[in-house]
């Protein structure tokens, strides 16, 4: 074996070894055959220098084979990896010095793109909680902002009716600032306990609990109840909903707070004597409801702002939270609704879908 591993050309060394021996011989077995020739010295001179070109011409061959091409293999592979371009490996296929270096390097290569790309993941995904970490400031400082604003006007009321308490002989008037008091303080609280809520839902501490419903009869009793026999009434009602029961599964407690709050914006922000409008209808199995109030059209750049926590529109005419629409849009998301707002002629829409249910099934 030992004799055999030494004729074996394994090694780059043993490679250029054994050219350079065979070279050697060749070179000197040419010589000598051509030294002997019964020929003239000069052709014989001539034929010895041929062997000879040819001799250094195939040793320059196999040197570049042997050393040369796997360097400049190597050379460029080293090259490619040092600007991460780990697309082309090292080719060579030698059982050589050379040939266990590019497999080594080959395995490099891999190594170091897998450990980039792992790189690269992490540092997405760290980008991703910083960016997430920065819009969570930014909301909390803009909550705080937005906070502190809604909270000046009441408290300063308060603060005013209980100085003016302080000094008002009047029993009668004394009564009044009570409750005045008492309706700010009520409203404060109504706040604190809207965006309480929202901030529910927005975190995902609150769950909708679907169920199956009359839609139909659902919305008559809200709207019912939020437009009907109410004082100082001044809108003209139409409604136009299926005469059949049409039913859902959806969370009817939110979505009463869906209705609740679209119903009331319609109603406040109609103008007197001005049309108020439901509609139900459905639509390729699904159900699309829409409330129009005759008035003021929203400013097209203002259309997506108006579900955002605390946005007022100036065309308004009332004051509000700023919170019921964002808990309308918070809603409707997380059940992957589709809603939105447009103006009409004359007025604004507000409207969404949810799919419509063929029957609800009874509980065993």
């Amino acid at each position: 074996m030992r004799i055999k591993d030494n004729f074996t050309l394994k090694t780059v060394r043993k490679k250029i070894i054994m050219v350079s021996k065979t070279a050697g011989i060749i070179l000197i077995i040419s010589y000598v055959v051509s030294t002997r020739m019964s020929i003239d010295p000069d052709l014989s001179f001539w034929i010895w220098l041929f062997f000879v070109t040819a001799l250094v011409l195939a040793v320059d061959y196999l040197m570049g084979r042997f050393i040369s091409d796997p360097v400049s293999k190597l050379s460029r592979a080293a090259r490619q990896m040092a600007h991460l371009d780990f697309s082309s490996p090292c080719k060579i296929n030698t059982n050589d010095e050379f040939g266990e270096l590019s497999e080594n390097l080959n395995k490099m290569s891999q190594n170091l793109q897998q450990a980039l790309l792992q790189l690269q993941t992490a540092n997405a995904r760290l980008e991703r909680d910083v960016e997430q970490e920065r819009l969570l400031l930014m909301e909390r400082k803009e909550l705080v902002d937005s906070l502190s604003h809604e909270m000046k006007t009441p408290l300063g009321v308060i603060r005013a009716y209980a100085e003016g308490m302080q000094d008002e002989p009047d029993e009668t008037k004394r009564q009044r600032y009570s409750e005045v008091i008492i309706a700010e303080t009520e409203r404060m609280g109504h706040l604190i306990a809207t965006l309480l809520d929202l901030s529910a839902l927005e975190n995902g501490a609150a769950q909708l609990h679907p169920e199956c419903f009359d839609f139909v009869e659902f919305l008559e009793t809200v709207a019912g109840r939020l437009l009907i026999d109410i004082p100082d009434a001044d809108f003209d009602l139409q409604y136009e909903l299926p005469e059949r029961p049409v039913y859902v599964n959806t969370d009817k407690s939110r979505m009463e707070q869906v209705l609740d709050n679209l119903i009331v914006n319609a109603r406040r922000n109609v103008c007197p004597g001005g049309i108020l409008k439901l509609s139900l209808k459905e639509n390729s199995g699904m159900l699309d409801f829409s409330i129009f109030n005759q008035g003021s059209s929203i400013p097209q750049e203002n259309l997506s702002k108006i579900w955002t926590k605390f946005y007022r529109d100036r065309n308004s005419t009332y004051s509000g939270s700023g919170l019921g629409l964002a808990i309308v849009a918070q809603i409707l998301s997380m059940q992957n609704l589709n809603y939105g707002v447009e103006n009409k002629c004359g007025g604004v829409a507000f409207y969404f879908s949810l799919p419509a249910q063929l029957h609800c099934r009874k509980p065993r």
